[in-house]
This record gives C-alpha cells, sequence and structure tokens, in this order.
C-alpha cells in the first residue's frame, strides 16, 4: 500500500547518511518530503501540517558535531507518522451485552466483506457474533452475507421481504438475547454518494439503538475522495473510528495518511487482504516502522502464532531432530504460509532487509511461481512417495517427471533442493539445541539490530541473494 511512499522516504533519508545535521541538508530533506507526500495523495494540509511539525522538532534539536543526519532525520519522521496515524492502537470498545457494531459507508467500501471479516475476528477473540442485514436496498445484498456467513459458519439474522430497518434491529436483539450472541454486526445500507435517505435512516438507527461503536469502511485506493467522505458521517453521525479495506491494493496510501487526522477518529482496523481472515487492530507505530522500512517483527510474530498450530510445530521440530520431514510436511507448510498473504508483505515486516517495491515483486513472483511447480512435482508422487522421500529411485523420478510434466533433470534439481532443506532444518534444529544447553546468559541468535544501524548493501545482497536461489529450481 505505501510501498511508493516508502520507497522515496527510505531514499530521501539515505542521501543525509554519514551526514551531519545541518539547516541545509535538513531544508532540502523536508522538500522532497514534501514533494513525496503529495504524490503519495495526502492531503494538502495534512502535508503542511506534518512538514511543520517535523521543522519545529528539527530546528529544536540539539545540534552536535558527529550526530547522523540519516539516524536523526529518521526518529523525527518515525515520531510524527505515528502522531499522524492516531497516535497509539484503539481497540474496539464492545461494554454492552449484546453490542452494537454499525458498518457504515459508501456502497462498494467493502463494508459487507468487512462485516465478515469482523464476525471471523471477533470469533477468535471468544465473542459469539450475529450478522445482521440491514442493506434492503442493494440488490442481493442479503443473499451476499448469507454466503459469507455460511463459509465462516456464523448466523445472518433478516426478515425476508422487510424494508423496515428499525424493526429488523429490534428483532435482532431480541434474538441474540435469545439465543446467546453477545456482538450484533449490523450491515447498513451505502449509496453511490452520501445523501439525505441513507443519513436519516442511519441516525434513526443510531439514536433509536445507541450502537457501541459506528466505523465507517473506506476503502483505501479511493484517494482524497476518502477524506471528504469521512468528514461527511462524521460531522452527521458522530464516528467512533475507521476500517481502512485493500491496505494490501497497490495504490499510493495518501488517504490512510489523512483521514484520521482530518477527522481525528481513530483507524481501528484494516483490511490487508482477500481472505476473510485478513482484518487487523492498527497500529500507529508498526505502520509507520513499515513505512520507513524497518519491518514489522511484532506483527510478523503475531501472525505466525495465528497461522501456526502449536501441537503441529512440536509435531515437525520432532521430525527435524530425526531428518524425518517429508514432502507432506512441506505441502502443509505451504499451506501455512500461504495465511501469511503475499510472499512480497511478509519480506516487507521482516527488518532490516531494505527492499524496494520492485525487487519485493520480483521475489514474491519468483517465489510463488516455484512454489505452484513444486506444489504440481510433488502432487505427482505416491503416498508413500510423499510420506517417505528416500524410496524414490530413478524409476519412480521418470514416473513423477512425466506425471508432474517435466523432465528429469528438473525433478532431480527439486529432489535435491528438498534434502538440502531437510539438512539446513536439522543444523537450524541442532543450533537451537546448543544454544539452550549453553545457558540463558548467551547471545540470542535470532535478534535482530534496529534498521537505522544495517548496513545499507543489506537489502540488495538480499534481494540478489534470494533471485539467485529462487532461479536454482528453474
Amino acid at each position: 500500500m505505501f510501498d511508493s511512499l516508502s520507497d522515496k522516504l527510505q531514499s530521501i533519508i539515505s542521501k543525509t547518511r554519514d551526514k551531519e545535521l545541518t539547516q541545509e541538508n535538513m531544508h532540502e530533506a523536508l522538500r522532497e518530503i514534501r514533494r513525496a507526500l503529495l504524490e503519495a495523495d495526502v492531503n494538502l494540509r495534512v502535508v503542511k501540517a506534518f512538514i511543520s511539525k517535523i521543522k519545529d522538532k528539527a530546528e529544536g534539536e540539539n545540534i552536535t558535531e558527529g550526530v547522523d543526519a540519516s539516524q536523526q532525520l529518521v526518529k523525527i519522521v518515525h515520531d510524527e507518522l505515528i502522531e499522524l496515524l492516531g497516535k497509539e492502537q484503539k481497540p474496539l470498545e464492545l461494554k454492552n451485552s449484546p453490542s452494537l457494531i454499525m458498518m457504515l459507508g459508501l456502497q462498494g467500501s467493502g463494508k459487507t466483506t468487512s462485516s465478515a471479516k469482523l464476525a471471523v475476528k471477533l470469533k477468535k477473540e471468544g465473542k459469539n457474533p450475529l450478522l445482521v442485514a440491514c442493506d434492503v436496498y442493494r440488490p442481493a445484498a442479503i443473499t451476499q452475507l448469507q454466503t459469507l456467513g455460511k463459509e465462516i459458519e456464523t448466523e445472518v439474522f433478516t426478515i425476508p421481504d422487510s424494508k423496515d430497518v428499525q424493526d429488523i434491529v429490534s428483532k435482532a436483539i431480541e434474538h441474540a438475547k435469545s439465543n446467546g450472541f453477545n456482538v450484533l454486526i449490523l450491515d447498513t445500507a451505502g449509496r453511490l454518494q452520501i445523501d439525505t435517505d441513507m443519513m436519516a435512516e442511519l441516525l434513526l438507527i443510531d439514536r433509536i439503538f445507541h450502537p457501541d461503536e459506528k466505523l465507517l469502511v473506506i476503502d483505501a485506493m479511493t484517494g482524497q475522495e476518502a477524506v471528504n467522505v469521512a468528514e461527511n458521517f462524521d460531522a452527521q453521525l458522530g464516528l467512533s473510528g475507521l476500517v481502512l479495506t485493500k491496505l494490501d491494493g497497490d495504490s499510493r496510501g495518501g488517504s490512510a495518511l489523512s483521514v484520521s487526522y482530518c477527522t481525528g477518529k481513530p483507524i481501528k482496523l484494516t483490511g490487508t487482504g482477500e481472505k476473510l481472515h485478513a482484518l487487523e487492530d492498527f497500529y500507529p507505530e508498526r505502520m509507520a516502522t513499515r513505512i520507513l522500512g524497518m519491518g514489522d517483527i511484532v506483527s510478523l510474530v503475531e501472525r505466525a502464532q495465528e497461522v501456526f498450530d502449536e501441537k503441529q510445530a512440536q509435531e515437525l521440530e520432532a521430525k527435524m531432530a530425526k531428518s524425518e520431514f517429508s514432502y507432506n510436511d512441506f505441502l502443509n507448510l505451504q499451506k501455512q504460509m500461504k495465511m501469511f498473504g503475499s510472499m512480497g508483505n511478509l519480506l516487507g515486516m521482516i527488518p532490516g532487509l531494505n527492499i524496494g517495491k520492485d525487487d519485493r515483486d520480483k521475489i514474491s513472483h519468483e517465489g510463488e511461481k516455484q512454489f505452484k511447480r513444486m506444489e504440481v512435482f510433488i502432487q505427482s508422487m505416491t503416498p508413500a512417495e510423499r510420506n517417505k522421500p528416500d524410496l524414490i529411485d530413478t524409476s519412480r523420478k521418470k514416473r513423477i517427471a512425466k506425471g508432474a510434466g517435466m523432465d528429469l533433470a528438473e525433478v532431480n534439481t527439486y529432489i535435491k533442493q528438498f534434502e538440502q532443506m531437510r539438512m539446513m532444518m536439522k543444523g537450524m534444529y541442532d543450533l537451537k539445541s546448543m544454544f539452550g544447553k549453553m545457558g540463558s546468559g548467551m547471545p540470542n541468535p535470532s535478534g535482530m539490530p534496529n534498521m537505522p544501524g544495517l548496513n545499507p548493501k543489506m537489502g540488495k545482497h538480499a534481494v540478489n541473494k534470494a533471485l539467485k536461489m529462487m532461479r536454482r529450481f528453474k
């Protein structure tokens, strides 16, 4: 989402590396930052306020001999990005039982899908949500919500052929109380643009039922118009928070940096993919860190905890210790890795790589293409071969090659790469065991330094190495 802006900010900061902080180089950097923000479609008043605060902070700093300007600039820009994005994470406030969440937004903003994603998220957190179909105007809106509800195994409350939204919400609350639902997610109607009838209906629901949360769903790819929509809804309804969808999209990202500042309302949730689990809490500090190319190791670890089953991880570790990692294990691991999202997004979370969007796209495209080829190769095996790789002899290789539509040399390459991976996993397990035996006083082998202190050539080296490894599969 912020790839273009991120690349430009990192480039601006890198130009000041190994220089002392002066009025001249800071003025030049601020001018380029202003240009980068405007090109990213950030609202003009937001840009002016942002640059003004950075300038004030920069001029207020004690400029001492030997200060690295890039370090100083990273800190100032990082701090102001956090302020711009809302300072701190704001969780949903669901105090009542049942709690009501109004999902608001224009038609096409992703309200219905976001409602289903929110239900998935709440279920993970131990809630029992009920989806309520309040969009009685858009053709097939109720059917869409019911289809999503069936997919995520969540009940959808609707009254067939009813156009009385007030009655639907009232009876949904009674149904929730009688059946143990503690959160109602109201998928309200949207329009192609804000109109009086739509707002009157929403105001009626708000004043009668007093929802705990009024969340405006905004398509992050709509640019400057997102600010106007957010301000209009907030003026009429008094929003409690924002939901930004399509944050994984290929756009300039200006709306995400503008809506929270312009409305004074926090971004509470973000949609980061098409999958129904792809709705996350929004953390301003983590997003600021990612924009500046410093990774997001906390989100990476949290995603790993969600994706990987602890029991399966322990079983996999036991197999690694005995070099018993099989092709079936590889397929299961690959399936779990897909839950992370694209390889490009995953690389963006790793601190210290400093990889631009084009390079991440190359690695992501090459890697995902080869993973698919590897999957075809494995699916051409018998169940016994997948479970015991040592069974595969020359005659079996020929049969597998024919079934996968590959030549024998390519099959041999895949088998060799797989064996190397097994050896690497065994080595990682042995290293972990060694550090465990040597005691807690030893340094953490997985510890990573902060981004500003890393060698700027590291990212390019990592890209070239990764691409070289991917091409070895060809």
